[in-house]
């Protein structure tokens, strides 16, 4: 019976094996093969961001983890000979190449010589040698003993890794976007983007390619050769920033704000007739005292203070409320109204002014009165104006993170019988400094709203695969009478006597249009108990030919002892506006026109004679055609007309290649077996060997252009 029931126990235990492997076979192979193979992910080189003037804003660098495997066979063959023979000197060139004068943690020959021989001894098949090493790094270690042998000689293996790097460090870093560090859910290192980085993620990362990994122990997997899936790499965007408006807008801000300790500041500057944003800073003060780029300060409402004025003098204006001749009482600076009371930020020296000259004054007390005698009864009527000015809707900037605007209705929970009055000079709303901008710049645009547009262009090698043209929002935001009394008042503001910005300019060699702003800024549970101040500029200049338009916003610390918009925020844009100015002050300057006179002397070009045809045909040249059939052809000026002459070539004779392009040039010579050397760029002008001369196989001939 028991051995009856051993041979049971065999058969069925064979049966069983033969089942697995006639009909279970392929499953528990591709089993056995996942645990011992996978597939990775090749991330693709992301594209590169440039500023309008071809300066790069953003780009990717590559770094290399060197690897080793020392079960490599040719490293191993004839007991370790390879190895032993190239120890001491590939030791020493590592200590040599990889010594930093700023690290405290340098190994020398002898640490390498023993971290060598001991992953030699272990037979390591993925022995980590050196992480992160620059490009410049891997070109000298792949000269160095033993590596230069090559991958199956050396057991090096070499894995690139890209890392994103801002060349310009602070200069509108938050907007360009920072690649930010975080762990996954899995335990990984993971970057995340902001700003355009963000934003045109998908154009710039490409498109992952993949490559197969073998499992060679325990957690270690090396790459298979042959496997790879290469991946597309990202295309490159062309902003509107320029560098130059970029690095004064950045400075300007910044000497500002560290010399009154600020908490935060914006400056935007938009291009007059396009929308195109030429720079934006984003500076907040860290514990430490310094400053950075750590939020987009630009796309986040606030209460706007009184750069809102010139939103409300549109509204007055465009329904016919009120005149700028108008006279209107200042009531010394307090007015009540209902439960509370409007206050001027200072007691003017007159009471009794022109509605023009209130605006000059930055007046609450004016605007207020303006406003509720003349919407109490129709509030719509004012915050439909507001409306139409977009500045209830995003500014659609092609920046992520954009907070929402408020412009209170009657329907708001919020909205109060004092809700109005406020509205008129800048509180009990909330819209960015952007949006702001936006306004002042269609006023400067002869009323025309332009969308702010970061992005001019996407290119893929060098070529462009999409264009962002300027965009109108609104064609006109107001009458034309009421755009010119616009400008009138906001010329006042900075140009005449009395007139917030009037110190700012009273001396500058152009006009400025703008209007300052002072505001509280509300601190949580505390209210305005604080006294944080927000100071404003927002205008164009120059006045009578606006090429730019510009806002600069910033926080003040509390109790500050400077708070006002033109103490703290207008310095930065009189320097702006300075530099600009001075940038461009002779664009207007008209050149002379050239005096050409006919001139033959330089008029010789060479190449082949199909092409050279296809050219004068396509420009619709007139020329004589004396080539005949040779497929060379020399091209000079006979009566002040082109003329084709043949140029015959041997292969056993230094052909003449003046006058010719580049590739024409290398096409001919190096056909002839010739090794070339170039010279400048252009056409050929000298060449090293005679024409004419005998030649020979692998002979060397410089040839130099201009």
């Amino acid at each position: 019976m028991c051995f009856l029931g051993i041979v049971l126990f065999s058969v069925i235990i064979i049966g069983r094996a033969v089942y697995i492997q006639q009909f279970q076979g392929s499953h528990w192979i591709a089993e056995a093969n996942q645990q011992q193979q996978k597939f990775v992910e090749i991330d693709a080189e992301r594209g590169t961001i440039y500023s309008e003037d071809g300066s790069m804003l953003s780009t990717s660098l590559p770094f290399f983890d060197i690897y080793i495997d020392f079960a490599a066979d040719g490293l191993r063959q004839k007991e370790g000979r390879r190895f032993k023979e190239n120890l001491d000197s590939l030791s020493m060139e590592l200590a040599a190449l990889f010594y930093d004068r700023a690290s405290a943690d340098n190994r020398t020959a002898a640490d390498y010589k023993q971290l060598l021989q001991k992953g030699y001894k272990k037979k390591d098949r993925y022995f980590l040698l050196k992480r992160n090493i620059s490009f410049q790094q891997y070109k000298v270690l792949r000269t160095l003993p033993l590596v230069r042998q090559g991958k199956d000689k050396s057991g090096f293996i070499a894995e690139v890794k890209d890392k994103r790097l801002n060349p310009y460090g602070l200069l509108a870093n938050r907007t360009i976007g920072l690649s930010r560090e975080y762990v996954d859910s899995d335990g990984k290192m993971k970057n995340t983007n902001v700003g355009l980085e963000n934003t045109y993620d998908s154009i710039l990362r490409g498109e992952t390619g993949k490559k197969l990994m073998r499992k060679v122990a325990a957690g270690v997997f090396v790459p298979v050769d042959g496997t790879e899936i290469e991946p597309r790499n990202g295309k490159d965007i062309v902003t509107t920033l320029d560098v130059n408006i970029q690095d004064i807008a950045e400075n300007a801000l910044l000497n500002v704000m560290r010399e009154n300790e600020c908490t935060s500041g914006t400056c935007i500057v938009m291009e007059v007739a396009t929308g195109k944003i030429k720079a934006i800073a984003n500076l907040g003060r860290r514990p430490d005292g310094s400053y950075w780029e750590d939020l987009n300060y630009a796309i986040r409402a606030s209460e706007p203070g009184s750069t809102f004025k010139l939103a409300t003098m549109l509204s007055l204006l465009e329904d016919k409320h009120v005149s700028l001749n108008q006279r209107i009482s200042l009531e010394g600076g307090k007015w009540q109204y209902s439960t509370r009371t409007v206050y001027d930020s200072e007691v003017h020296a007159e009471n009794d002014v022109t509605v023009k000259h209130a605006f000059e004054l930055s007046s609450n007390v004016a605007m207020a009165k303006l406003v509720t005698n003349s919407y109490v009864r129709n509030p719509m009527q004012y915050i439909n104006h507001l409306r139409k000015l977009r500045l209830d809707k995003y500014s659609g900037i092609d920046l992520l993170g954009e907070t929402t605007p408020v412009i209170k209705t009657p329907k708001s929970k919020t909205w109060s019988n004092t809700s109005l009055p406020w509205m008129s000079f800048g509180y009990e709303v909330l819209i960015s400094p952007l949006q702001s901008l936006m306004l002042y710049n269609a006023v400067a645009n002869g009323g025309k709203m332009m969308k702010p547009y970061l992005v001019n262009e996407v290119q893929e090698n060098g070529f462009t695969v999409r264009t962002f043209p300027p965009q109108v929002l609104e064609e006109t935001i107001c009458s034309p009478e009421t755009l010119e009394k616009l400008k009138e008042c906001l010329e006042g503001a900075s140009g005449n006597a009395g007139g917030t910005g009037y110190k700012l300019f009273k001396d500058a060699p152009y006009k400025v249009a703008g209007k300052t702003g002072t505001s509280q800024v509300a601190n949580g549970n505390r209210g305005y108990a604080d006294h944080i101040h927000q100071s404003s500029f927002a205008g164009y200049f120059p006045a009578k030919n606006p090429q730019y338009s510009c806002i600069v916003v910033v926080i003040n610390k509390p109790f500050a002892v400077k708070y006002y918009g033109a103490a703290i925020a207008g310095p930065v844009f009189k320097e702006i506006a300075d530099k600009l100015y001075a940038l461009n002050a002779d664009k207007d300057i008209q050149p002379a026109p050239l005096r050409l006179k006919k001139d033959s002397t330089n008029y010789f070009y060479a190449g082949a004679a199909e092409e050279m045809r296809t050219v004068m045909d396509e420009l619709q040249w007139k020329y004589r055609d004396s080539a005949k059939t040779a497929s060379w052809t020399r091209v000079y000026a006979a009566n002040y007309q082109p003329v084709m002459g043949g140029q015959e070539v041997s292969r056993k004779n230094m052909p003449d290649v003046r006058g010719m392009g580049l590739k024409d040039a290398l096409y001919l010579l190096e056909n002839m077996n010739l090794k070339v050397g170039v010279r400048g760029r252009g056409r050929v002008k000298g060449q090293s060997i005679t024409p004419g001369a005998l030649i020979s196989k692998d002979q060397s001939v410089i040839i130099e252009l201009n």
